[in-house]
């Protein structure tokens, strides 16, 4: 597979593009040793469908990182927003670091790009979604400045800086709770397509293990949460294979329980190549709807596919360990084929679906280019959707039920760590005069839509545990929410609240949501009752 052309896309900036190519809680106290709740399964289930943010904070020039050095715009909390409203619960925030990074022995990151790329995953986390970063282009020799090279001579200084990168951001991480993930690398291998290299794996391994190590060491939330980590060029048979060790966890929590894993596996998907990313017109069908077998791929069909992630099943999730398919899509040829887009759109949804049979989560490559040979669902800039056949394809695949365990408030993380309050059994209904107001909104596409809800209270009372009901439009079914409980998932629907919000002070208020199918009918709730007392 090859990241360079695969990942680019920007033909405009080939020149720059030398190659291409996770929700906000209450922030506990650093020293707390705050254990994820959700095992494997139960992990994957709540990361639902997944989207890459990609050509973004990876992007560099000369050596420099810089979020807008492959021409995608400043990235804002009203994109993100967009994302979150199309239905995604978690997006994967590639990074680089390079030039960056100051002199040994200490390697400091800088301070303004750490605090930028807080500010990035805070428009994620803080609208209630799983984020996922990484240190994705200093392992890639085509890049300037690159320096995380498994093949390099002097492993020694590579391992020890490597270190020192990743105590630095998962310190200024380790408050965040368990839905930020962090991820040790980015496709990492010695550049040549084939067969691994020794002594260039175990040299791979190794980061992995430092990756493990330190953060783990670091405490705090890092002491538990989930870690992922690749193998080789992140090549599904590369790391089923011999060459891939897991690295022990022996410094997580002693809360974990003993049979439980906090370690995920990362994989790509591109296959067939001449489909997904080969940047000509041969190849623009797949899958069995394909209707011309001169445009159609002679391998890499449904059964391949199926086989593929199988072996992921098999070899990881059977023993614990969640896979992550970080990264799948396919490029935009409707230039060469008009009909080009139904099987980007078969290709999305078999993925999806695929790795949901087998126990894993997805996340769809975005780099940020709409057009000829472009990965792009969105337009950044304008912050709309462009593909939205694809979009409900991965949303109708990833399906779900209600998340295992509700996000918290979307409200920007507080800098003070504070405590998730107690929830205490609702109040008596106060009756009489209404003390609460509802605002909602809805994101409707073809057969789904996206709810947002803010109750506030207007009384002079606190409110010490609550629950909402409403109801919904004929036709209309929740399939999963956030910052509450829900049911039943159609008719009057009754929403508990979450641990960490259940306390309203006067003026106070909390953001709910919802994510539902509906029949035709995508029409606001209706009929907002506040512990029994309507609400204005």
């Amino acid at each position: 597979m090859r990241s360079q052309s695969r990942k680019a896309g920007l033909t405009l900036l080939a020149a720059v593009l030398a190659f291409g190519g996770a929700v906000y809680g209450v922030t506990r106290p650093a020293s707390a040793d705050v254990v994820a709740q959700l095992n494997g399964p139960q992990l994957v289930a709540d990361m639902g469908a997944g989207w890459n943010l990609g050509n973004t904070l990876e992007a560099s020039n000369n050596g420099i990182p810089s979020e807008t050095a492959w021409g995608n715009p400043t990235v804002t909390q009203a994109f993100i927003d967009r994302v979150r409203a199309s239905g995604f619960k978690t997006i994967r925030i590639p990074v680089s670091y390079l030039g960056h990074i100051g002199s040994g022995p200490n390697y400091p990151v800088n301070a303004a790009w750490l605090t930028r790329i807080q500010e990035v995953v805070d428009y994620a986390y803080s609208r209630g979604l799983y984020v996922l970063i990484n240190m994705h282009g200093d392992g890639y020799k085509t890049v300037s400045g690159s320096w995380l090279i498994c093949d390099a001579a002097d492993q020694t200084t590579i391992k020890d800086k490597y270190q020192k990168v990743w105590q630095q951001i998962a310190t200024r991480f380790q408050s965040y709770n368990e839905h930020l993930i962090f991820e040790s690398m980015n496709e990492n291998f010695d550049g040549q397509y084939g067969n691994p290299t020794q002594p260039c794996y175990s040299n791979i391994n190794a980061y992995n293990q430092i990756f493990v190590d330190t953060v783990r060491r670091t405490g705090g939330t890092n002491a538990s949460r989930w870690l992922l980590v690749p193998g080789w060029n992140t090549n599904i048979d590369h790391t089923v294979g011999t060459g891939f060790v897991l690295p022990t966890d022996q410094n997580r929590s002693s809360s974990i329980p003993a049979n439980e894993q906090r370690i995920m596996i990362s994989v790509h998907y591109y296959d067939p190549w001449d489909f997904a990313g080969q940047e000509d017109g041969t190849i623009t069908q797949w899958g069995a709807g394909a209707t011309n077998p001169a445009k159609k791929s002679v391998w890499g069909q449904e059964d391949y596919l199926d086989g593929q992630l199988k072996k992921m099943y098999d070899k990881f999730v059977t023993r614990g360990y969640p896979v992550f398919v970080g990264e799948y899509g396919s490029i935009d040829k409707t230039t060469y084929d008009s009909t080009n887009n139904r099987y980007r759109t078969d290709y999305a949804r078999a993925v999806v679906a695929t790795a949901k049979k087998y126990g894993a989560a997805t996340a769809y490559w975005d780099n940020g280019w709409n057009g000829q040979h472009g990965f792009g669902l969105f337009n950044r800039s304008s912050a709309t959707v462009t593909q939205q056949g694809i979009i409900d394809a991965i949303m109708s695949a990833a399906g779900g039920s209600q998340p295992t365990t509700q996000p918290t408030t979307p409200t920007t993380p507080p800098t003070t760590p504070t405590t998730p309050p107690v929830t205490t059994p609702p109040p008596t209904s106060p009756g009489g005069t209404s003390t609460c107001r509802v605002s909602s909104t809805v994101n409707a596409w073809n057969t789904g839509l996206t709810t947002n809800i803010t109750i506030t209270n207007t009384g002079t009372t606190t409110i010490n545990g609550w629950t909402l009901t409403f109801t919904l439009a004929a036709g209309q079914t929740i399939v999963s929410g956030w910052s509450a409980g829900y049911s039943p998932t159609s008719g009057t629907v009754t929403a508990t609240n979450a641990s960490y919000n259940g306390t309203l002070a006067p003026g106070g208020s909390a953001s709910i949501g919802y994510q539902a199918s509906h029949t035709g009918n995508a029409a606001v709730p209706t009929g907002f009752r506040l512990n029994g007392t309507t609400c204005s």
